[in-house]
């Protein structure tokens, strides 16, 4: 597990676009894996301030939620067309869709394309109580895309996304633990200090589906990026594994 800690959430997001940048760079072809909430809004508009060239790149979003059709103002296919793809063009985007009959048909559809094409680097956030994409604590660590019912702490983290919180879906469509880790690489971005318990059990707890997040701690090539807040209550645990490299940020590699 690679460590990156900045001073600041817009150093961390500048480090993340870097890495993906980087990989991106050169390829013929790659896949390319996508997040939404608030993590990733800086770091999209660092690929369209640079014009970043995705027309090699095929897109696929962690989850959608259930009962929002690809047109509505909050749905992440919104979000994603108004945050990157309205302005970045990529080769294709795939997003599960949230207003399919069947969503557990649809789950299994979208794993099935998922694990057909491979995912080369997977962006992740993490939410307060540890879960990463939608898989909400107690969430099976061998779990595949499947339709999970949202924590009531989850809906409040994204109540200010809604005018009113009886409209905030219920439940999503989400890839699995098990068809995250099956990413070649992957990249979690964490600011602030609301993240800083997710992260300390992330990094230093035993796996487990308490902290879906912990299950990264087993993925070959997975690099965590955090602003100094984010990494507070995990600083005893850094400094033991690596010292200060550079005024910016330091890096500790295991």
């Amino acid at each position: 597990m690679n460590i990156l800690v900045a001073k600041t959430p817009a150093d961390a997001e500048q480090i993340a676009y870097t890495l993906i940048k980087e990989r991106l760079a050169g390829k013929r072809e790659f896949v390319l894996g996508l997040a939404t909430g608030s993590t990733p809004v800086g770091m999209y508009k660092m690929f369209k301030q640079d014009q970043l060239d995705c027309r090699h790149v095929t897109s696929v979003n962690l989850d959608e939620y259930i009962g929002l059709a690809p047109s509505h103002p909050q749905s992440y296919y919104h979000f994603m067309e108004e945050r990157l793809f309205n302005d970045v063009p990529f080769k294709e985007s795939h997003l599960p869709r949230g207003d399919a009959k069947d969503p557990d048909a649809e789950a299994e559809r979208y794993e099935q394309l998922v694990r057909s094409i491979g995912v080369d680097l997977q962006l992740l956030g993490i939410g307060e109580n540890g879960h990463i994409a939608f898989n909400e604590p107690g969430t099976a660590l061998d779990a595949k895309t499947h339709v999970t019912a949202l924590t009531e702490s989850t809906r409040e983290a994204n109540r200010r996304f809604f005018n009113a919180s009886e409209e905030v879906p219920t439940h999503a469509i989400t890839m699995g633990l098990d068809t995250i880790m099956n990413a070649r690489e992957i990249v979690l971005v964490a600011t602030g200090d609301r993240k800083a318990n997710a992260v300390h059990h992330m990094i230093e707890s035993v796996p487990s589906v308490d902290w879906p997040a912990t299950i990264l701690q087993a993925h070959p090539s997975v690099t965590i990026v955090l602003d100094t807040e984010a990494a507070s209550q995990c600083a005893q645990a850094l400094q033991a594994r690596g010292s200060e490299a550079a005024a910016r940020f330091f890096s500790i590699r295991s």
